[in-house]
């Protein structure tokens, strides 16, 4: 059993890797970042596409049972080794020197997609078939409104990675207000399963415990991680036993935050904030990133693809509600990120451009998603209905960036000049 499991995973493998290459190259030819094809992907090799296409084909590639889980528990790990990273390369510098406009868009960019999805579930709640029996009317508004608010930051980071804003005041912005965002939504999320479970202690220790956790290890850890920069620039090189450590620590750090309820992605990242910058993260994240990026994270945009039937949403009306609800999207989200960004002085192009990033949604919404599915919040219309609208406003953002943003990259950046924000991590 062990055997033949392991080789159909390397048959998977196979299959995700070409279709991810593939779709990620065909993304790139029409503009779109590679990040956006292996979100395709995912959709085409599941249910949608290739389900119905060629169904039995697709049910020997992707059966349920033990295959699923390795896949899903492959692709876990490449989503963490990820987003530290990211966290690796975030510098907290220009979040401290920025704080008044960070704290200004996560703040709207939260609480504006919150309450109008809130507004919206009032109505879907009254017609039915958009979510379970028994689901309340609070709890309705709160998991929609978390499921608006929500931006999908894992790829938020590989869009910022691929262009070439990493480091940047911009790009830095755009990962602190969608952490901010996606945390203040997964808290919702807790506390709304929470209550539809019957366990409000569940939301009290995915908040408490988050709130400690990112304290801890951005205060006692980092100064403790000090002594791993030390010894790796000693060395001018990343040792071994260092490198175990590091992975230890992230493994620990996931494990502790997807056990309190607050996704394993969020420990990885704040535990890559911690670690010393410099030649450090330098060296950690070229030892990291090439494997983590074409081999392990194409597995977790493929796996929440799996999940996701565009067949469902079949007559005119349920098409009205899913411009309806990507309207309030794009309004709650984009449009009142980029007021927010403008309002506390960034210049009209950066928040437009910022406005357009934390809009992209993509499939760290499906996790949130299939959680709600799998809790019965929400019945499988409403499901794919909200995973069309992640789709489109994901396909949106690198458009509006490169129109507004990318192309007058050359331009000095809409900060005082008294701040003096380096472009490059010290």
């Amino acid at each position: 059993m062990p055997t033949e499991t392991a080789i159909h995973f390397f048959l998977q493998l196979t299959v995700i890797l070409a279709a991810c290459r593939f779709a990620g190259l065909a993304a790139q030819r029409i503009g779109q970042p590679q990040v956006v094809g292996e979100m395709i992907a995912g959709v085409a090799l599941g249910p949608s596409l290739l389900g119905r296409v060629a169904p039995d084909l697709q049910q020997a590639l992707f059966p349920s049972g033990v295959s699923n889980v390795v896949l899903y528990t492959t692709a876990q790990i490449g989503l963490v080794l990820y987003m530290f990273v990211v966290g690796l390369n975030f510098d907290i510098n220009h979040v401290k020197q920025r704080a008044g406009t960070a704290a200004a868009v996560s703040m709207t960019g939260t609480f504006a997609p919150l309450a109008l999805g809130a507004l919206a579930a009032i109505p879907l709640l009254s017609a039915g078939g958009f979510f379970g029996t028994g689901v309340s009317l609070g709890m309705a508004m709160m998991f929609l409104g978390a499921s608006v608010a929500i931006t999908a930051f894992p790829m938020l980071a590989r869009i910022i990675f691929e262009k070439g804003l990493a480091g940047t005041p911009l790009g830095t912005l755009a990962l602190a207000c969608g952490a901010t965002s996606d945390a203040i939504s997964w808290c919702v999320l807790a506390t709304v399963l929470a209550v539809h479970r019957n366990s409000p202690e569940m939301a009290v220790v995915a908040i408490v415990g988050g709130l400690l956790y990112t304290v801890a290890v951005l205060t006692f850890g980092r100064r403790a991680f000090v002594r791993l920069g030390a010894v790796s620039e000693e060395r001018q090189s990343i040792p071994t036993p260092v490198l175990s450590t590091v992975l230890i620590l992230l493994v620990a750090c996931s494990w502790v935050t997807d056990t309190i309820g607050i996704y394993a992605i969020f420990g990885a990242f704040i535990l890559g904030v911690a670690m010393p910058s410099g030649f450090f993260a330098r060296r950690l994240t070229e030892k990291l990133e090439p494997l983590t990026t074409t081999l392990l994270l194409p597995l977790f945009f493929v796996y929440s693809g799996l999940n996701t039937e565009i067949g469902l949403v079949n007559t005119p009306a349920l098409w009205a509600v899913t411009l309806g609800l990507l309207v309030v999207a794009v309004a709650g989200k984009g449009i009142a990120c980029a007021v927010a960004a403008r309002v506390s002085g960034v210049s009209a192009r950066e928040s437009v451009a910022l406005g357009s990033l934390m809009n992209a949604r993509g499939l760290i919404e499906l996790i949130l998603l299939n959680i709600g599915l799998e809790a019965g919040i929400i019945t499988p219309t409403l499901f794919t209905i909200l995973v069309l609208v992640a789709i489109i406003t994901t396909l949106m953002a690198s458009p509006i960036f490169e129109a507004v943003y990318g192309r007058h990259r050359t331009e000095e950046p809409s900060v005082p000049a008294e701040e003096g924000y380096p472009y490059e991590r010290a």
